[in-house]
């Protein structure tokens, strides 16, 4: 398995931050402990109460939560807790003392249509992926996984998933109304037996783009315009799209023309609305928030 990075994520309680990785820690439980001796289960939450400050320790899906006392602030602390948990994580030391159950998770899975309509969206009831995985053919999926049964389906195009849900794009020998239901039941007896979507053979911070592996620009190097551009995307746009299957991503921008790209995916990939909501949607207020620096926004097809 790849190494675990680490990120430090603030929550709405000024106590309690949030270490997450970039994999699932664990899979369908939540553990809370409230002292050492409560922490057994877990060498590493018995670790983390050697330090005078930790008062809660919560582990669950791909992150470990930490609630300190009022003794220090997290911006003293957090860097050297983080190096903690993430060279812990990454040596061979089990992150929990605890045999798996193997029981059945109850898992609801619905069904939703998305403004393309070659896409239907699969929303679970529970964290399906860390981060957001496109496959725009069989190729890019891993052996023995949930993205490589959905393409036994013949009529299955693309699979983007993010978060909780799957978003499939279908050929068109296929209308959704004759395979909604057979997807979606599938989809959840899959989940209930431990399927995971799995990795997607395109490196992580890539795309597919003409066929071709395109890597995407890091936040750091971009320019001053770029990195606004980014940052509006991401708390403006990205919600939005998601909620209707999608992502978009950034892809360049040019100083001299004043132009956007950016690269559509999931549900936004080839969809016939996809023109209309960048120019009444995205391009305007790209213009609006960033005068002067924004005339344009051109999409490609991920």
């Amino acid at each position: 398995m790849d190494s675990h990075t680490i990120t430090i994520t603030p929550t709405t309680n000024e106590a309690i931050i949030k270490f997450e990785s970039n994999h699932f820690l664990v899979k369908n439980e939540s553990y809370e402990f409230k002292n050492i001796d409560d922490a057994k289960p877990s060498p590493l939450a018995q670790q983390l109460f050697y330090l005078p400050f930790v008062k809660t320790v919560y582990i669950t899906q791909n992150f470990i939560a930490i609630e300190r006392y009022d003794i220090i602030e997290w911006s003293d602390v957090q860097d050297e807790v983080k190096e903690q948990v993430e060279n812990y994580l990454n040596s061979d030391a089990p992150l929990l003392n605890i045999e798996s159950t193997q029981k059945k998770i109850p898992v609801t899975v619905y069904a939703e249509a998305t403004p393309n309509p070659s896409v239907m969206k699969f929303v679970a009831n529970k964290k399906l992926v860390v981060n957001s995985t496109e496959f725009k053919s069989i190729a890019d999926t891993a052996d023995n996984t949930l993205a490589r049964q959905l393409y036994n389906f013949p009529f299955v195009k693309e699979i983007y998933a993010d978060e909780n849900y799957v978003s499939i794009q279908k050929h068109d020998i296929a209308s959704w109304d004759e395979v909604t239901f057979e997807i979606r039941s599938f989809i959840k007896e899959a989940i209930e037996n431990g399927a995971e979507i799995g990795p997607s053979k395109h490196e992580a911070g890539t795309v597919k783009k003409e066929g071709e592996n395109i890597e995407l620009p890091k936040f750091e190097n971009l320019d001053d315009v770029s990195k606004k551009v980014v940052e509006i995307l991401d708390e403006y746009i990205k919600p939005a799209v998601a909620s209707d299957g999608g992502n978009i991503v950034f892809d360049s921008y040019d100083e001299n023309t004043k132009e956007v790209k950016v690269i559509l995916q999931g549900a936004c990939s080839g969809c016939p609305s996809s023109t209309m909501t960048l120019k009444s949607g995205i391009e305007t207020m790209l213009r609006d928030m960033l005068p002067g620096k924004v005339d344009r926004v051109m999409a490609i097809n991920g």
